[in-house]
């Protein structure tokens, strides 16, 4: 038997389907193994880093499966993706099932011929490639437990901290200080609407130099002036200018472009849009779709060329080689395009096609001619000459080159009149409007996506994990199009600027990619890279658990008193964000808003029980799980009174640890049930559990929708989905 291993269940239908069952292809379902959630276990720093990994708990199933189809396997063939993460899964693959001499296999696009291709020419796993996604991972576990834990104890427990998250929140904090510190200055915008001789509208307008809000008075008295003069004198065409220009196609998609324009055109999150993208190529109608280069195979720009010169005449084709900028381009060896650009469309859902729709447009006017435009500048003349100069621009397309393949693309530029030097204008208004500059505007997610890129932050693959983890944590919240940054986010940011500015620098990120890259070129050793990084880092972290904890940001403004006591007050973080606080509190439980507003704050209920580690009195509280008893002593004392869980005799047993019952609980993305049994048990389903269990995997079945009743609650399992099955 000749087996071939991917990741994906959809990206091995695929091949199979292609390959037309001379292999039988299966799939990991992603990673097999990992680090353990225990820091001490995971990194044994002492002996050069060494991992320890672990088979994920719900991959068991699946590796005892492929252990089983390699040991009766005469040829084993691994076909993960074509960077370092596939590399990865390839070799966790290799050491889990205890393969010794397994083929590997790598291709940027799931057609027939690139996959015989591949499997003609296998070669040895890349332990550079491998040891550079694996130097990723250790370092990004130490230096997240570390920072978080300094976090937990000198903030707020459940914060947390990250190699490239932070620095990428960093962008964004600095960029809301800015908005949160600009002082605006005042200007005029000076419009005069006229008609030219052959009675056709034309706007033109002078914008005065920006000035402090101490000239307003100044400037309104002399644009009074000007407007007497301006309407009593008479104006004409001062001057014509018009500029031939030529707009150039943009390349094929990298990762970063693919999802800034689809962010811009689509409205997709960068996240989703990946997700989008990974669905088309395992489906074989796009490239890999992970990469940071914008070259084209020579077979892709002849199949192009072909579609260019059939669809659009031979004269619109332009033959164009693009280079690619980024010093350390990895990943696969070429930008995303369609894999056959003769279909105009491709997909199932109408995301996908529409993702397709654009990924196609780019490919064909990246080999198209220029765009000529011509850009016309006019000014009008007022014959008082201390009335300022009017003057308007716009654009005529001559010729539409590749904007005729990318309607989407046009300029929305003013179309003017025709008019000459010299030609006498009439005047119908001419005003004023004051205004004033506006502070720097938020980053959309495709702005921060372009900013990383810029910067050197992170890589094209992680720029979507690295923006849900700022929504996940709550650091970043979406306004509109715009990211703005939380209290939270804000306060976690400052924290590390303050003693950790090195660490989350545009600098020190940027060239640790650098040398991740450079342990995938061989270039660099993985133990002494890590070592060289972690040593003063760790001493860093250790030194910093002197500094106080940050119970209060600062001091409230002077005339903001207690609504209790009428003493001094604080500002504080709580979960919800920034309020002030008390300065005596817990003595006193007075608190106001940011707006100066009375905080409605009863306090605790106390349940009449006592602590049983400082003998306090225990209270009612509630958290984003719900509700809770705790010592009324916290945060001097944490401790939280296990809830007690009395069987009904009808609960479903946990499948698990077979001592628990499956119980209803609340979370931060709503109702689930697991395990009375938690801690000890941590065995949770997102649905009620109907009570039988699954024939296939013998998992617990769950309530499932209208159509489906009834579904497995293992993920991996053929009866997740069955309306899936026999498609």
């Amino acid at each position: 038997m000749k087996l071939l291993i991917v990741e994906s269940p959809s990206k091995a239908k695929t091949i199979t389907k292609y390959l037309k069952n001379q292999y039988k292809v299966v799939a990991s379902v992603g990673h097999i193994r990992d680090l353990p959630k225990n820091n001490k276990q995971a990194i044994d720093i002492e002996h050069d880093f060494k991992p320890h990994y672990e088979i994920s708990p719900d991959k068991g199933a699946i590796v005892a499966e492929l252990k089983k189809l390699t040991a009766q396997a005469d040829e084993i063939y691994l076909a993960t993706d074509p960077d370092r993460e596939g590399e990865a899964i390839a070799w966790h693959i290799a050491e889990a099932c205890h393969i010794k001499k397994p083929r590997r296999v790598t291709f940027h696009e799931i057609t027939p011929k690139a996959i015989q291709e591949a499997i003609l020419h296998p070669r040895t796993i890349d332990q550079n490639l491998r040891k550079a996604q694996e130097a990723r991972r250790v370092l990004d576990r130490l230096v997240g437990y570390d920072l978080s834990g300094l976090i937990w104890k000198k903030l707020r427990y459940g914060l947390s901290a990250g190699r490239v998250q932070s620095p990428a929140l960093r962008i964004l904090a600095e960029r809301e200080r800015e908005i949160t510190n600009f002082i605006p200055d005042f200007f005029l915008l000076y419009t005069g609407l006229f008609q030219t001789s052959k009675k056709k509208p034309i706007s033109l307008t002078y914008t005065t130099p920006p000035q402090s809000k101490s000239q307003e008075i100044k400037m309104r008295a002399e644009a009074e002036r000007l407007l007497t003069l301006g309407r009593k004198g008479s104006w004409h065409i001062g001057d014509v200018k018009e500029t031939p220009t030529k707009r150039a196609p943009y390349p094929p998609f990298t990762t970063s472009t693919l999802q800034q324009a689809a962010s811009s055109r689509l409205g997709y999150a960068p996240s989703i849009t990946m997700r989008l993208a990974q669905k088309l190529y395992e489906q074989g109608f796009i490239t890999y779709m992970r990469t940071d280069s914008v070259t084209l195979s020579t077979d892709a720009k002849s199949a192009i060329a072909e579609f260019v010169i059939n669809h659009y005449g031979k004269e619109l084709f332009q033959e164009r080689h693009y280079i690619t900028k980024s010093k350390n381009a990895q990943e696969a060896h070429e930008a995303i395009r369609p894999t056959d650009i003769s279909l105009t469309h491709g997909g199932r859902t109408p995301q996908e096609k529409k993702l397709y729709q654009l990924i196609h447009t780019r490919a064909v006017t990246s080999q198209m001619i220029d765009a000529q435009l011509l850009r016309t500048k006019i000014t009008a003349v007022c014959s008082h000459n201390d009335v300022p100069t009017l003057q308007t621009t716009g654009s005529v397309v001559v010729t539409p080159g590749w904007l005729i393949c990318d309607t989407n693309a046009k300029n929305d530029d003013v179309i003017l009149p025709s008019v000459t030097v010299g030609e006498i204008l009439t005047l119908n208004d001419f005003s004023t409007e004051e205004k004033y500059t506006e502070p720097p505007r938020r980053y959309s997610e495709a702005g921060l996506v372009k900013e990383l890129e810029k910067r050197g932050i992170g890589r094209p693959s992680t720029y979507a994990s690295i923006i849900k983890t700022l929504y996940d944590r709550e650091y970043v919240a979406k306004e509109g199009r715009s990211l703005r940054v939380t209290d939270t986010g804000d306060v976690v940011s400052a924290f590390l600027e303050k003693h950790f500015a090195d660490i989350i620098s545009d600098d020190f990120t940027a060239g640790m990619e650098e040398e991740l890259d450079d342990i995938a070129l061989g270039k660099r050793d993985y133990a002494a890279t890590l070592k060289k990084f972690y040593t003063p880092f760790a001493k860093q972290v250790k030194s910093k658990e002197k500094i106080e904890k940050m119970t209060t940001l600062g001091d409230a403004p002077k005339g903001m008193k207690c609504p209790e006591c009428g003493g001094a007050m604080v500002l504080k973080l709580a979960r919800t964000g920034k309020f002030y606080s008390c300065a005596k509190f817990p003595d006193c439980i007075g608190a106001r808003t940011l707006e100066g507003e009375v905080r409605s704050n009863e306090g605790p209920k106390k349940t009449g029980e006592i602590c049983p580690e400082c003998k306090g009195e225990l209270v009612e509280r509630t958290g984003k799980n719900g509700a809770f008893v705790a010592c009324g002593n916290f945060p001097k004392c944490k401790y939280i009174k296990k809830a007690e869980y009395v069987p009904t005799g009808n609960e479903i047993t946990c499948p698990v640890c077979n001592k628990g019952s499956m119980i209803e609980r609340k979370g931060r993305f709503g109702i689930f049930y697991s395990c009375s049994n938690y801690p000890d048990c941590k065995y949770a389903i997102k649905a009620k559990p109907t009570g039988n269990i699954c024939p296939q995997c013998q998992s617990l079945m769950m309530e499932g929708t209208k159509t489906i009743p009834e579904r497995c609650s293992n993920k991996i399992c053929p009866n997740h989905r069955p309306d899936k099955l026999g498609k």
